[in-house]
């Protein structure tokens, strides 16, 4: 596809994840998702919720690469769903997440997950950190920080876990929704014995998030050492329709139509102090 070699469904495996949730103002978090036909999930009240999930892809398709996703919990359909009602009936409410921002470590990444996916995917300085008492991440663009996160490690990876979920995202004008598979062994922490730590930088792709009103602490830490997943060979996409016009062009394929598919990665985040990790080694290019 696009000149990206693979094989159908696209893999991954022995990939370390983290996961974090916090409740959010889903009134504001409204005004950041686009046209009619996608809505924050309510959990009760106006309380939404944001997902950040950040996955250190060690053996894929495409090589390696690290995916710092950052989501609004969303449902799909003409109107906006009773608060908790989507959970018990996902599949008649189109649960999933509205995917917000999605820096990755390599061109290629960009270039099939944007091209094909329309995921919003551009390259920037990613890590993952895993100590015996935190994991931990940073995304930094241009020289600046734009978020990090970290959270306590939530013990030991005992429960199996077999999940799916939707992503929809924004991309030539249509609302694109692909379908992810993962597995492993999960540890997980809910409620006050959830603890984490969202930072959240100057560049200008996160202020955006700062009008959420981000709880100070999340609800749910997840932890997976050793996950494995796949992209399905399906997804959809629907025309966005808006009560008017929206101002100026949509986002097209020229954003991707010149990208290469290099496996290289950009130098590790520093903003803030942080530590530089050593880049992975390189893989062979894709030809």
């Amino acid at each position: 596809m696009d000149g990206i070699p693979y094989t159908l469904p696209i893999n991954s495996r022995e990939s370390p994840a983290l996961m974090a949730a916090f409740t959010i103002d889903a009134s504001k978090a409204a005004a950041l998702m686009p046209g009619n036909e996608v809505h924050p999930l309510r959990l009760w009240g106006n309380k939404g919720v944001l997902l950040v999930t950040v996955i250190d892809y060690r053996d894929t398709d495409i090589g390696p690469y690290i995916e710092f996703s950052v989501a609004i919990a969303c449902t799909h359909g003409p109107k906006p769903a009773r608060p908790l009602w989507p959970l018990l009936f996902q599949k008649h409410h189109g649960l999933g997440q509205y995917v917000v921002d999605l820096p990755v470590s390599t061109e290629v990444s960009v270039k099939g997950g944007k091209g094909i996916w329309g995921m919003p995917k551009h390259q920037a300085n990613l890590d993952f950190h895993i100590s015996g008492q935190t994991v931990s991440s940073q995304y930094d663009k241009d020289g600046k920080l734009a978020l990090r996160i970290e959270i306590d490690r939530p013990g030991k990876a005992w429960l199996p876990l077999r999940a799916s979920g939707a992503n929809y995202c924004q991309f030539r004008g249509m609302l694109m929704k692909s379908l992810i598979h993962f597995r492993g062994k999960f540890a997980l922490r809910l409620g006050r014995k959830a603890s984490a730590h969202l930072t959240l930088g100057d560049h200008p792709r996160v202020q955006p998030l700062k009008t959420l009103g981000i709880a100070s602490q999340p609800f749910f830490t997840g932890f997976l050492p050793s996950a494995s997943g796949e992209l399905d060979d399906h997804f959809e996409c629907w025309f966005l329709s808006y009560p008017a016009l929206p101002a100026g062009p949509q986002e097209g394929l020229e954003s991707v139509a010149e990208l290469g598919l290099s496996q290289h990665w950009l130098t590790p985040p520093s903003a803030g102090g942080r530590q530089q990790s050593p880049l992975p080694p390189l893989s062979q290019e894709l030809t």
